[in-house]
Parts: C-alpha cells; sequence; structure tokens
C-alpha cells in the first residue's frame, strides 16, 4: 500500500510540474494574442457604442456613454448598401478569378515539362511583388495617356479613344454597360491573389493517384471528361477551404482597392469606407462601427459556410 501511494505521489507531482511547464511555455502566446487580438477587438467592440471622435479620444473613459446611435448611422448613411454590394461584388469576382486562374496554371504545370520550375517560379511573382510595386505597374499599364494597354487598345484593336480604367465609373463593351474600374480592381485581385489558390491546387494535384486516370484514359475518356469526372471531385474539397479564405481576406482587403483608385469611381468598398470614416471625418465610433459590421457579415458567412460543410459530412 505504501508502495503504491507513493508511485500515486510520484505521478502526481510529475503531473504538476507538466502542468506548470506547459503553462510557463504558452503564456508568452497567450500574452502576446491578449495584448494584440483580443484588446483591440474589445476596444473596437466598445467604440462602437460610443459617440467618439479624435479630438476627444483622449478625454473619453473606456466606458463612455453608450448608444446605438453609430450603428443606426452605419446603416442610414448614403451609400451604406451599396458600398455593401460592391464590396459583395468585389469580393466574389476577385475569389472565383484567382481561383479559375490558379485551377489553370496548375493544369499548364501539373506534368513534368523542359524549364517546369523556372515557370513555377514565375507564377509566384504577382503574389510576392510589393503591393505599392505591383499597383504602380498596373496605373502605369493602364493610364490613358500613355499606357502600354491603351496604345494597343487604339493601334491594334481600333478603340475610338483611350479608355480611363481606374477612373471611369461605366463604360460600353459588346453594347452593354459594364463598370469599368470595379471589374479593374477585381482582375487585379484575381491576377495579384492566383498564385495563392495556384499552391494549394498544385499540391493537391501533385498527390492524386495516377491508377484513377489511367483507367479512365484506358476507357476511352476525353482529357475534358478525365478532368470532370476524376481530378475535379478531389479537388473540390482544397477550392472550398480556398474560397473561404480569399473570401475572408479579401472581403477586409483595403490596400489594394485604395492604392488603386483611392475608392472613387464606384469602387469603394467597406474597408475604405471606415478609413474614410476615421481619417477623413475623424468619426472613430462611427468607423468602429463599420468594422464592427464589417466582422458580423463575416461570421455570419463563415457560420453558413460551416453549417453546409457539416450537414455534408457522412454521420
Amino acid at each position: 500500500m505504501r508502495r503504491r501511494d507513493r508511485r500515486h505521489q510520484e505521478e502526481h507531482r510529475v503531473s504538476r510540474g507538466e502542468t506548470r511547464t506547459g503553462w510557463g511555455l504558452l503564456t508568452p502566446t497567450l500574452v502576446i494574442v491578449l495584448v494584440v487580438v483580443v484588446a483591440p477587438i474589445f476596444w473596437t467592440i466598445l467604440l462602437a457604442f460610443q459617440r467618439v471622435r479624435v479630438i476627444d479620444l483622449r478625454r473619453k473613459g473606456l466606458f463612455g456613454s453608450f448608444t446605438t446611435q453609430n450603428v443606426e448611422r452605419v446603416f442610414g448613411s448614403p451609400g451604406f448598401w451599396d458600398t455593401l454590394w460592391t464590396t459583395v461584388a468585389y469580393t466574389v469576382g476577385g475569389v472565383g478569378l484567382s481561383i479559375g486562374l490558379g485551377l489553370a496554371a496548375a493544369l499548364a504545370v501539373r506534368h513534368p515539362f523542359r524549364g517546369r520550375t523556372l515557370v513555377r517560379a514565375s507564377f509566384l511573382l504577382p503574389y510576392i511583388a510589393p503591393v505599392v510595386g505591383a499597383t504602380f505597374v498596373w496605373q502605369t499599364m493602364l493610364n490613358p495617356e500613355y499606357g502600354v494597354l491603351n496604345a494597343w487598345g487604339t493601334k491594334l484593336l481600333g478603340w475610338d479613344r483611350p479608355v480611363d480604367f481606374l477612373n471611369q465609373v461605366s463604360g460600353t463593351f459588346l453594347g452593354m454597360r459594364v463598370p469599368t474600374a470595379l471589374i479593374t480592381v477585381i482582375l487585379f485581385e484575381g491576377w495579384r491573389y492566383f498564385p495563392f489558390a495556384f499552391l494549394f491546387l498544385l499540391a493537391r494535384m501533385q498527390a492524386l493517384p495516377g491508377d484513377l486516370e489511367e483507367a479512365a484514359l484506358v476507357d476511352g475518356a476525353t482529357p475534358s471528361q478525365r478532368f470532370r469526372h476524376v481530378v475535379l471531385p478531389q479537388l473540390l474539397p482544397v477550392i472550398a477551404v480556398l474560397s473561404v479564405l480569399r473570401f475572408v481576406l479579401t472581403f477586409t482587403k483595403f490596400d489594394d482597392v485604395y492604392l488603386l483608385t483611392g475608392g472613387g469611381s464606384g469602387t469603394e468598398v467597406v474597408s475604405v469606407r471606415v478609413y474614410d470614416f476615421l481619417t477623413s471625418r475623424g468619426d472613430i465610433g462611427a468607423a468602429s462601427a463599420e468594422a464592427l459590421v464589417l466582422a458580423v457579415a463575416l461570421a455570419l458567412f463563415i457560420g453558413v459556410y460551416l453549417r453546409l460543410v457539416g450537414r455534408g459530412r457522412p454521420a
């Protein structure tokens, strides 16, 4: 009995020592997360329900007089719903285009050929390039006075006059009115972030078993049939994860749109609107309320996605 009691005491002492060691290793990370992530989010929520401006921020306490006027102003302010729909269109278009281009690029370099490593590396350039440099290149390329795209269009494609892609709200294409500036920033989003999808999809393609495709080839399946019935079903889980990640990142995107158009010409997304409330108007309360609405919209989307994914899993 004494030997058993001593063994239990020794095990209990070792367990307590491992627990203290674990907490000691976890504490620095926990403190950083609390200070860098949790505290700003908590403060933003508090500010969203207070009438606070930049000029009187230092005089306001953490817990002031709470009100729902900021949220009411957000939903009732002119242009809010237009901005929200612009954000949704920009996000859906950018995500779909980036994943589509990433899938096409992954299929193009799936099989070995001479120079494949160099081609793979070149596909990563848009993603690793500094955003300031990338936007400057696009602004130069699309400039209506000396841009290369307008030069080609007027000389080779028969354009009547140069197109100001980044400052023109809408234009005519194939007899239809299209939002020129918005489509331009969507194209930039798809071009800049397709390498992100390319890496995920290429990694999954490299792990696909070759037996299924060989069997389909023996059965006489065409390349499109092999892709549609063999390759694509195995890529769908990766595409679903990519869609969620890119949706969250694109829905809150600020720098790309702001550097390209400044949010003008029908390209104002919610994040640019938040920045405008914060800097131009100095209204921290309204900016926090806008950010809170943005976070709630994202949370609802992720909740719906998780619900659909959970429903699709076998019991």
